[in-house]
């Protein structure tokens, strides 16, 4: 999988990385989502699915590798 933000959408409400913290971090100047781990291990499936579906402005997408 390919974790992706779209950087105009985050409102900086940080929602990801409490769900997945290893993969998402924040940029505190910026006030946006960092993507720490652009493909995540398989394992985190489930983190990053719930940082997906909690993310408030819906910034944040999973592609699924080819």
């Amino acid at each position: 999988m390919k974790v992706t933000a779209d950087l105009d959408l985050c409102q900086g409400h940080q929602m990801c990385t409490g769900e997945a913290p290893d993969v998402f971090g924040y940029d505190g100047e910026a006030d946006r989502v960092v993507v720490l781990q652009e493909h995540p291990d398989e394992s985190q499936r489930a983190q990053v699915a719930a940082a997906v579906q909690y993310c408030p402005a819906m910034a944040l997408a999973v592609e699924e590798d080819r």
